[in-house]
């Protein structure tokens, strides 16, 4: 761990007023859910399709069944704790110092260490509905069901994330424009910023940047800060070297 970024990135925090987290995969991994393209990923495994193709709106529609087990094995983690880099940014939004966690992610650890302000623009495992009556069921739901999980109305039960070939919600997408357009300070960590369109969100940001990530990314030229480092070990020693709580 190169202790000096993690000193110049304590006092980047410590002078914002607006900062801003913006993640992916990796903030994860340390909680035990693989990533997706990195050796080991979910990309990087042998299926019988292509998880690009089962995680598609034309696979569910389909090839439901084959979705669900896929999704039940592969995509559900309920015993997944958050982990260092969860905590430190549940941790920097009760100081007033991180104002928003945009995430790509759809685990709902965030929301488990304790940060409030969340904008999932990829939905949430925690969240599915019939797609016929819309009628709510948790995550409990699915993981006790068998097969293709059913409404006590007969419509099949989708999960409330973003497919392949599906929209991120309208609301994601405005809040999480906002709040990068009034941040101080943007956060990427555990991204390759290969996912699009929410990877385009980032593209035209100016103010300063701190780019957290174990691969190159495209934005890193334009980075004020690049720390190539597990980010939970990261946000650990940084919330080391900022004490206690903000005046």
């Amino acid at each position: 761990m190169d202790l000096s970024k993690v000193e110049r990135l304590a006092q980047m925090l410590k002078d914002a007023r607006r900062a801003v987290f913006f993640g992916g995969a990796g903030v994860s991994t340390e909680s035990g859910i693989p990533d997706f393209r990195s050796t080991g990923g979910l990309y990087n495994q042998e299926w019988r399709y292509p998880p690009e193709t089962i995680l598609s709106h034309t696979f569910f529609q389909n090839n439901t069944e084959e979705f669900y087990r896929f999704y039940r094995k592969k995509m559900l983690f309920p015993n997944a704790k958050p982990n260092a880099a969860h905590e430190a940014l549940a941790e920097l939004e009760r100081r007033g110092i991180l104002t928003a966690v945009i995430t790509q992610n759809i685990d709902g650890l965030h929301q488990a260490a304790g940060s409030q302000h969340v904008i999932e623009l990829h939905g949430t495992v925690h969240k599915n509905f019939c797609t016929r009556c819309r009628r709510f069921y948790s995550l409990e739901d699915i993981l006790h069901s068998d097969g293709v999980p059913r409404c006590s109305c007969g419509g099949i039960i989708k999960p409330a994330v973003v497919l392949y070939e599906e929209s991120l919600p309208t609301d994601a997408i405005e809040d999480a424009l906002d709040a990068i357009a009034a941040s101080d300070l943007l956060i990427i960590g555990g991204t390759s910023l290969a996912v699009y369109p929410a990877a385009g969100f980032v593209q035209n940001y100016r103010g300063r940047l701190v780019i957290i990530n174990r691969s190159p990314t495209h934005m890193d030229r334009q980075a004020d800060l690049l720390i190539d480092q597990p980010i939970g070990e990261t946000l650990r020693e940084t919330m080391k070297l900022m004490g206690g709580s903000r005046d």
